[in-house]
């Protein structure tokens, strides 16, 4: 699959598509259909591609990764459990050698993932069958306006791609972008993202501009590997190479000194001035609440280059659960495998919805020696965007941590709250306004392991209720013609 058309094709071959044929307007409509899309009933729970935007003649995508089904179909899989498997098989995950040999491991990922970074050059690429230079403008894309109070229309489902000035390593960065005017955008990238190191970089060389290139659309895959926060200098384009199998298409910006996916629908090209700052916002964000102003450079557009017949990719934030969700359990099961290679008692994680990422996240661990979780807490505490999680439960390996309520039950029945919790203060993420201090608040662990006697518990730990396996055999077997279950 290379391009955006290819997977729209496979999802309305698959049902998991709705084209809208009756105009729609770009300013808080698609929002509103596109919310309720997102929040309704599995079976109504499709992508949505709105063909006739009022005003454009380019149609707009929404919802398209909204479900586990549809976030595998981009990779390609049959569910998301798939990637890590990948993952796995190619590190040959036993976790013994000691450290050197983890080590090792996640070098041989990394020089793989630079490998496969050294893309084709196409030089008649599809992303620049139009190209607008002096004439150019934004006001010819459907960028839509997603939330009544926003501070203008947002591209919200971006590859931003630049250049660490140093080392001339790409990051491909998913940054929400406000509209100002016709020829300027507001790139909000958060200050513990890698492309405001590459900001910060820049301002050390004392130089001004930052080479830059929005792409739009293209290989889904694409679109999903701008959110996952790999470790720095490692190339998100790299890895999509890593799962189709092969080498990413690329094509020179006609512009600025960068490369972008050949098959892209629509790229921006420009650059980001980081001393011209201005107020971005507010925003309707994925937490659910509106981001209030703040200063972020502009990004001004030096040419737009796109496809004959381009569909712009948007996605709608807002209180969960909404499509950003399964985005990011693409990237949790993404995670699981390095965590593990670091951290080999992990049986599992899960990011809930309600967490919206970065507020919580359950760990369940294969426990073997008193204090064992709280290890666990602390070393996730130290782990890139992980460190700025607000709240760590750990539980043991024979929970299901997707079951919500059996991991709530058993919370609750198995915490000392005097005895089992760590607070503490530490960075969180730059979106959280409960501590009132900009990417600085408290954090909290919770310890709802079975303890041992070295924990504080001298008595004996209770044994969950469970029913004889002769007698559910026998229930199943005599009474399942019966109805009643």
């Amino acid at each position: 699959m290379d391009s955006f058309k290819d997977f729209i094709n496979v999802l309305e071959k698959e049902n998991e598509l709705i084209r809208i044929k009756k105009p729609v307007s770009k300013y808080l409509e698609i929002t509103e259909i596109t919310d309720r899309v997102c929040k309704s009933t599995p079976d109504k729970n499709k992508a949505l591609l709105f063909e006739q935007v009022e005003g454009f003649d380019i149609p707009i995508a929404t919802n398209l990764f909204g479900t586990e089904k549809r976030i595998a179909l981009c990779f390609g899989f049959n569910n998301l459990e798939e990637i890590g498997k990948k993952l796995t098989q190619l590190l040959k995950l036993d976790f013994k050698g000691g450290i050197f040999n983890i080590l090792k491991k996640g070098g041989e990922l990394f020089s793989l993932f630079k490998a496969l970074s050294s893309n084709k050059i196409i030089e008649r690429p599809l992303c620049q069958q139009l190209i607008y230079k002096d004439d150019c403008s934004l006001n010819i894309l459907p960028i839509p306006h997603i939330w009544p109070k926003d501070g203008g229309p947002y591209i919200t489902l971006p590859q931003v791609i630049t250049l660490n000035p140093e080392t001339g390593k790409r990051n491909v960065g998913m940054y929400r972008l406000q509209v100002i005017d016709h020829k300027t955008l507001l790139v909000h990238w958060q200050r513990h993202k890698h492309g405001r190191a590459h900001e910060d970089k820049t301002r050390e060389l004392n130089v001004r501009h930052i080479p830059s290139a929005i792409v739009l659309g293209g290989d889904p895959l694409c679109i999903w590997a701008a959110s996952a926060p790999l470790p720095p200098e490692m190339d998100e384009y790299g890895m999509v190479s890593f799962f189709r199998e092969k080498p990413l298409e690329m094509a020179n910006c006609v512009t600025q000194p960068l490369t972008v996916p050949a098959h892209a629908d629509i790229v921006i090209e420009g650059y980001i001035d980081i001393e011209d700052k201005r107020m971005e916002g507010p925003f309707g964000d994925h937490t659910g609440y509106y981001t209030p102003k703040s200063l972020f450079p502009s990004f001004h557009v030096t040419a737009i280059t796109m496809k004959k017949d381009p569909i712009y990719p948007a996605t709608i934030t807002g209180i969960p659960p909404m499509e950003d969700f399964w985005m990011g359990k693409a990237v949790e099961r993404l995670a699981l495998p390095f965590l593990k290679l670091t951290l080999p008692e992990i049986k599992d994680i899960n990011m809930p919805s309600f967490g919206v990422f970065h507020n919580l996240l359950i760990v369940s661990i294969e426990k073997r020696f008193p204090g064992h979780a709280r290890k666990v807490i602390n070393a996730l505490w130290g782990m890139g965007l992980i460190s700025l999680t607000k709240a760590i439960v750990v539980v043991d390996d024979d929970i299901d941590i997707h079951d919500l309520y059996k991991v709530g039950w058993y919370v609750l029945g198995n915490v000392d709250w005097k005895r089992d919790v760590i607070i503490m203060e530490g960075p969180i993420d730059q979106l959280d306004h409960a501590s009132g201090v900009d990417s600085f608040g408290g954090k909290i662990g919770i310890d709802a392991t079975r303890k041992f006697k070295e924990e504080g518990y001298y008595g004996e730990w209770p044994e969950p209720v469970k029913m004889d396996e002769t007698i559910i055999k026998k229930v199943e077997k005599d009474w399942a013609s019966t109805g009643i279950f």
